[in-house]
């Protein structure tokens, strides 16, 4: 198992090309489910999970194919073309869906298409319970017939989907995409109210209208679809990934180094944009996407809680913890997403810093410096927080269980190092 080791101490200067958004891609992937015919899409992150639902599409019968230009390191910018002309299976079994839990956006695609879908309980990291209910019950207003058995859902449709208005109790990303996609083969007309209004959603249904299908209001609380009998294949560019630019925008401030993320947009983190300007971020828009700095010296505390967009992302609030570490005062940081996000903790006061959990609310006192230490990733964002810490800290930093860091970010070591960052991968003893 590899481990990423950091001296820290170096200010990241240069620029950063931003990968595809990981999160707008697996459910574009599942769309392709839809259509018999094939869907090619760009600019897709060389990740993970990204292969681990390709080989779920695979198991389903589509034929997946990558080609196009994928840059000078083999990586960057591929594209990848789905065709299902027919499903082979509607079955998503436990081996392939318990290691993560997006697999489950295949349930609302092969449901439209086939009538009969069988997906298992999905997996993933462990960061909170994120049960499927939602999903569940948005498809049970469509007129699906849901069941569980045996760590199954087993659901079914045989006349097919019928429109309908679906309310949704809380704001779900996950089942407003599956909701969505299914209604785009039901029949008549559907609402989803108290949608997500995510970017990773607007890509969506761009590729879902490029596909033939009637949707408007993405990106609002309400998205009516008026479902259509069949949807066509397409070519879509996947959105740049939000988590990204904005872990790499921490970098740039808690490194007090200058980075220009390329392809990076201001809409896409309005909150995250917001709260660094006031913890002294400067960061300004270019022609080619966004250059971070500090403003003036050292960084100032300041409060966050986590909402749903255009709230402050859950996805970023380890990567905000790790900045205010070294900030000047305090900061309260607020998770209100997922109850179980704060097991970096433990792991960022190995590196010195001063955490106090209070519930959902951690109080982070700022330190002039931190320092190296050996320390252990427990999911994809809070691991992303530690090699943030270490590339702050004096001294050595040795990262270990960096598979978290795989799933989500793209050859993350190798970007840092062109920027001037000491860093490593190495195969653990």
């Amino acid at each position: 198992m590899d481990k990423i080791r950091i001296r820290g101490g170096r200010p990241l200067k240069g620029d950063i090309a931003i990968s595809g958004a990981k999160n707008a891609a697996l459910p574009l992937m599942a769309a392709a489910l839809l259509t018999p015919e094939t869907v090619r899409l760009s600019n897709l992150p060389h990740l993970v999970d990204i292969s681990m639902l390709a080989n779920l599409l695979t198991r389903l019968g589509a034929e997946l194919h990558l080609n196009g230009d994928c840059g000078p390191d083999g990586h960057s910018g591929r594209v990848l073309e789905i065709a299902a002309p027919r499903i082979a299976s509607t079955v998503a079994p436990y081996d392939l869906v318990r290691k993560m839990r997006a697999s489950v956006l295949v349930l609302g695609p092969l449901l439209a298409r086939e009538g009969v879908a069988e997906v298992s309980l999905p997996g993933g990291c462990a960061i909170g319970t994120r049960p499927i209910d939602l999903h569940l019950e948005g498809f049970k207003r469509l007129g699906a017939e849901i069941a569980l058995d045996g760590g199954y859902v087993k659901a079914k449709a045989p006349k097919g989907l019928v429109g309908a208005e679906v309310v949704f109790p809380k704001v779900s990303v996950g089942a407003t995409e599956n909701v969505m996609m299914a209604a785009c083969l039901a029949k008549g007309d559907t609402e989803l109210v108290n949608a997500a209004r995510e970017p990773e959603i607007i890509d969506l249904a761009k590729l879902l209208v490029s596909m033939g299908a009637k949707i408007e209001g993405a990106g609002t609380e309400r998205i009516r679809i008026a479902g259509v009998a069949g949807l066509t294949g397409a070519e879509h560019a996947v959105v740049p990934d939000r988590i990204e630019a904005g872990t790499y925008a921490m970098a740039a401030a808690i490194t007090d180094g200058d980075l220009h993320l390329l392809g990076a947009k201001v809409e896409h983190l309005p909150a995250v944009l917001e709260t660094l300007d006031k913890a002294g971020v400067a960061v300004e828009e270019t022609n080619r996407g966004l250059r971070v700095r500090r403003a003036n010296g050292r960084l100032t505390g300041t409060d966050v809680m986590t909402e749903a967009f255009p709230g402050f992302p859950t996805d970023l609030q380890a990567q905000f913890m790790a900045l205010m570490t070294t900030a000047e005062g305090a900061a309260m940081v607020t998770e209100t997403i997922f109850e179980n996000r704060f097991m970096h903790v433990p792991e960022l006061s190995r590196l010195g810093a001063d955490i106090v959990v209070h519930g959902a609310s951690a109080l982070v006192r700022g330190r002039s410096e931190l320092l190296g230490a050996p320390v252990m990733a427990t999911d994809l964002r809070a691991s992303v927080s530690l090699v943030l810490a270490g590339l702050a800290a004096q001294g050595e930093t040795e990262l270990n269980r960096i598979y978290h860091l795989d799933r989500g970010y793209e050859r993350l070591e190798e970007k840092l190092a062109a920027c001037g960052a000491d860093i490593q991968r190495e195969q653990a003893d």
